[in-house]
């Protein structure tokens, strides 16, 4: 009962909160998972016996890929000047990973893989059935939804749960499905029960209108097909996914349309506009940087940085801050070498959880109720990463540590080889650092009030000049202050050193006009143009203003006006610059 308890504290609180305080959107979500999960993981590390012999060459390599990312975060702000701030954010929640992957593992080796699981799936039933409420009143009673309990959609007739994204919402719904069928296969719940839950997932998923769920939901009929083990009842349910999923479609389609209500989803398959979401254009300019920088790539978490500051004419006119798709990710930041390393270490991590759920020898009763155990956690890890190539969800910690728990549990029961069995660390580091994580988790609210009293301040706040000397001492959010700095300097000249922190985060239309400003004032006109062109490339209405004054001297002038009557902002640089001249 304690597993179950904490198993909901850590996975359905990050799902439903809807209230957030800016800068973040996502802020609160993040680290209530952060603290659930370091509290849950404590518990189970509890469990552990002293030494769990584990140590498969499957674990071993996913255990290698976060470490290798989190030297490449711990080198960052050395080797590009990424800020400290955002280097630590990475760090920790690389390191959670890796602590989820472990004591996931060691507890599957250990014989408790399947309570462990139990738990998990419980819990992941309870966020789906909240989160289909959520999206259900979104999209049937949107009146209802208050910003504060129940996340207003900014997408008319989509249901996007509390996550506030369809794509997420669908991706939790399908964890939940799957959980569901697991619990009716391991007789937790009823058949009906096991039934109706998944109807209920299937259709919501619908109504977030997501085509990565219409994806997952074709690999749920694939697997009910495929899979032979599984009871007949379980198999026909997740066959039956995609043919329930065009039946609601068509039936939600057909609601909309007699009731003059909207549903998203009628649009999203229609091929009209731009099908890819804008994904072609920035995986094309991703390929386009990969093949500028091949070797050691932009550096660690410069993705934003390095585009932005690309000439890209036909660029995307949205700010993107990653490529949506991991291994593009890799390549584009760490190097082609490295990013085939990475991904082939993730390609071999998944292998070996493929080989242990679906060819693991069942001779007893408790094996069989294992490797069912095991084939659920695989499908898990295998939907998430699937939407890892058309998003980036692994940047979520409430998807990355229930993944990571996942992907443990399957590596966790492969068989070790000979040469390389070796046991994780002991019982009481896991303990440790999963207490760490909890508290870290808490301390990193506390940290991020330094900066929300930078933009929603009380009546009693102070200055905003000194809000803002506060926020900058934050460990993890410091670039926010540094945001705040530099985008309302009354002299933008003598806040460049804002600039240099905050333009690692996110460059947007007021970010980079503001730079460019700050840039001219200095004397560093070049920059300054070079900077501006950028910005004009995104086509943002924020910036008409700005170059308002150059779509008024492309008119037909006297000739005797001279040239260097123009703004800065109009002209191109006098010498040849790339991103690398900005860190």
């Amino acid at each position: 009962m304690t597993w179950t308890l904490l198993a909901i504290a850590a996975v359905v609180v990050p799902t439903l909160l809807a209230f957030n305080v800016p800068p973040s959107a996502t802020f609160l979500n993040q680290a209530a998972a952060l603290v659930g999960w370091g509290f849950w993981l404590a518990v189970l590390a509890m469990a552990l016996p002293s030494k769990a012999p584990v140590g498969s060459p499957g674990l071993k390599a996913l255990l290698a890929v976060l470490a290798v990312l989190f030297i490449a975060a711990a080198a960052s702000p050395f080797w590009t000047h990424l800020p400290s701030s955002l280097a630590l954010s990475s760090l920790a929640l690389i390191g959670a990973a890796g602590l989820a992957v472990a004591i996931g593992a060691a507890l599957q080796s250990a014989g408790l893989g399947v309570p462990a699981f139990r738990a998990f799936c419980i819990a992941l039933v309870i966020a789906g059935v909240c989160s289909s409420a959520i999206g259900i009143v979104q999209v049937f009673a949107p009146k209802l939804a208050d910003g504060t309990w129940i996340a207003r959609s900014v997408l008319d007739g989509r249901a996007v749960g509390n996550l506030r994204q369809p794509n997420h919402l669908s991706s939790l719904l399908l964890w939940s499905l799957i959980a569901a069928v697991w619990l009716g296969e391991a007789r937790v719940i009823s058949r009906v029960g096991s039934t109706v839950l998944s109807l209920l997932f299937i259709f919501v998923t619908v109504l977030s209108a997501s085509r990565t769920g219409a994806v997952g939901a074709l690999m749920l009929g694939v697997w009910g097909l495929a899979d032979r083990r599984m009871s007949r009842h379980g198999r026909w349910l997740l066959a039956a996914m995609p043919i329930a999923y065009i039946a609601f479609w068509g039936g939600t389609s057909l609601w909309a349309n007699l009731t003059q209500h909207v549903f998203g989803g009628e649009t999203r398959f229609s091929g009209a506009g731009d099908v890819s979401s804008s994904r072609f254009g920035i995986w094309a300019n991703t390929l386009a940087l990969i093949a500028a920088h091949p070797w050691l790539g932009v550096g660690f978490g410069e993705f934003n940085l390095a585009w932005s500051l690309t000439p890209f004419p036909g660029r995307p006119g949205a700010f993107f801050d990653h490529t949506h798709d991991l291994p593009l990710q890799f390549a584009v930041e760490l190097g082609v070498p490295l990013a085939l390393l990475l991904t082939g270490l993730l390609m071999w991590a998944l292998a070996a959880a493929f080989r242990a759920a679906f060819t693991r020898p069942q001779l007893r009763q408790g094996e069989a109720s294992d490797s069912s155990n095991l084939r659920a956690a695989f499908l898990m890890v295998l939907m998430i990463s699937v939407h890892s190539l058309l998003e980036y969800p692994l940047w979520y910690a409430y998807f990355l540590l229930p993944a990571a728990f996942a992907f443990g549990l399957c590596l966790g029961a492969a068989k070790p080889a000979p040469s390389t069995a070796a046991g994780l660390p002991s019982r009481r580091p896991l303990m440790l650092a999963a207490w760490l994580l909890a508290c870290g988790g808490l301390y990193s609210v506390a940290d991020y009030s330094r900066v929300v009293v930078i933009f929603s301040p009380s009546d009693t706040a102070a200055p905003l000049p000194q809000r803002i000397a506060d926020g900058q001492q934050s460990w993890f959010f410091a670039h926010h202050a540094n945001y705040a700095a530099a985008t309302t300097s009354a002299d933008p000249g003598k806040a460049l050193g804002a600039f240099a922190s905050a333009s690692h985060f996110l460059l947007d239309a007021r970010l980079m006009q503001a730079w460019a400003t700050a840039l001219n004032d200095a004397g560093d006109t070049d920059r300054a143009r070079y900077v501006a062109q950028r910005l004009k490339e995104f086509r943002n209405t924020a910036s008409a203003d700005f170059f308002e004054p150059c779509d008024e001297a492309a008119e037909p002038i006297e000739p005797t006006e001279p040239a260097s009557a123009l703004p800065f902002q109009c002209l191109q640089p006098q010498r040849a610059l790339t991103y690398k001249d900005f860190r």
